[in-house]
């Protein structure tokens, strides 16, 4: 669970606007409780909160996890450590992000090109 760049074997992110923490959890390989303790720590998590105190995460906020997980797991950094990268301009040009993004537009293209052929 912990090897590195293990991101890449992540699951595509599904075209869906909100995700609940089960989903989230799987997309992110990172348990739920872990997901509500980075609420805590990282001010750039933010759910959405309905019904019954039951968060309602973005996509932006899959990829914001998902970043958080490399530079914790992958790259070993401390929490502080990867709150003030988060916070500082490295953070747009994070490598990890823009590979997730790419993944992330390969799946979508590959999808259309299947529905284009049938």
């Amino acid at each position: 669970m912990l090897e590195p760049s293990h991101n890449d074997e992540l699951p595509p992110i599904p075209g869906k606007r909100y995700f609940t923490i089960g989903e989230v959890s799987g997309l992110c390989d990172v348990k739920p409780h872990v997901l509500r303790y980075w609420e805590q720590e990282f001010p750039q998590l933010s759910p959405v909160k309905r019904r019954g105190n039951r968060r309602y995460y973005q996509r932006q906020d899959v990829l914001t996890i998902r970043q958080i997980r490399a530079l914790l797991y992958d790259q070993g950094f401390t929490i502080g450590g990867a709150r003030l990268r988060l916070d500082g301009t490295e953070a747009k040009e994070d490598v990890t992000q823009y590979k997730q993004l790419i993944h992330q537009l390969i799946t979508e293209l590959e999808d259309v090109l299947k529905v284009l052929k049938s």
